[in-house]
């Protein structure tokens, strides 16, 4: 008789690691399917951690791994496969991988979200070394320094207000000559005297050795090129959930699994934790709040 497990979770991010640490203390039956040789996530890329309680100033690589530990301390089941589907109709669930399959009563899906990228030359370089996709994360770094903010939505405008108020100067680039963000935040940005609109334009290259320096800029309708001297890119067009696979398997807004605080989908025995439901802020600290509550979740629906 196959084994069927209390929960399992799939993704070692913040969300995934902190449902195994909650999961072990619950004493749940529980294993962590994780596509990556190394767990840890998004945080793995982020240089410096500057916002989790505690931990001030910490390489995200280093919290990454402090996570993971604290999972295998409590001995927590880890198996490095990549899921392919869920069939979630009858009471038990099956996740089916690449090389295994996997039967259970619950799912905790915490597969995060991927920001979208330029895809220019000097980005994948100079990641965390001046090229960021977290104002709020990051933003702290350049305090008195200037900076720049790609896209045009209310991710990038409310990146470009929340700088405007650490930093020398904030350039806005933006292909279009106007911005698809809300009118109010529109308001706001054009208030500010050290945020300077650059319009029409888009970047085709971050320039610098060990630090960002500059950015190449071209105007799309003139062609024209220039060099904007910058210490830091905040790159803000958009994010994409690693949601692909699961659709169909329970309610989705813009890809991203309807869920509340408590990580409940439409699908009873379904959760979702972290970048990957529905919420207002993805950072690590309301991840690992989600890895809590998903298990909260999953021994409620157990007891029932």
């Amino acid at each position: 008789m196959a084994e069927i497990f209390d929960t399992v979770i799939i993704g070692s991010g913040p969300a995934g690691l902190a449902a195994a640490i909650y999961a072990e203390r619950a004493e749940l039956k529980a294993i962590v399917i994780e596509k990556n040789v190394v767990s840890g996530g998004q945080v793995l890329t982020t240089y410096e951690v500057d916002n989790y309680p505690g931990s001030r100033g910490i390489g995200g690589f280093d919290l990454g791994m402090k996570f993971r530990e604290h999972a295998d301390g409590l001995g927590a089941t880890f198996v490095e496969d990549e899921v392919l589907k869920i069939e979630a109709d009858g009471e038990i669930k099956k996740v089916i991988c690449e090389n295994d399959t996997y039967e259970t009563k619950t799912v905790i899906i915490a597969t995060g979200a991927s920001h979208r990228k330029l895809g220019v030359p000097g980005e994948e370089e100079l990641a965390g070394l001046g090229v960021s996709y977290c104002a709020t994360c990051d933003g702290a770094f350049f305090k008195n320094k200037t900076t720049a903010v790609v896209g045009g939505g209310d991710v990038a405008l409310e990146d470009a207000i929340f700088l405007a108020r650490l930093c020398k100067k904030v350039y806005l680039i933006h292909r279009r000559d106007e911005l698809r963000g809300a009118k109010s935040l529109q308001k706001k940005l054009f208030s500010l005297d050290n945020v300077e609109m650059v319009w029409d334009s888009v970047v085709d290259e971050i320039k610098g050795s060990d630090h960002v320096e500059s950015l190449s800029v071209v105007n799309v309708k003139t062609k024209e090129k220039t060099d904007l001297p910058v210490d830091g890119v905040f790159i803000a067009v958009g994010i994409t959930p690693n949601t692909q696979g699961f659709e169909g398997l329970a309610a989705m807004e813009n890809g991203y699994f309807t869920a509340g605080e408590d990580c409940a989908t439409s699908v009873p025995g379904i959760f979702a934790a972290g970048d990957v439901r529905t919420k207002q802020l993805r950072q690590i600290v309301t991840a690992v709040s989600d890895g809590a509550n998903a298990v909260t979740s999953v021994e409620r629906y157990l007891i029932k």
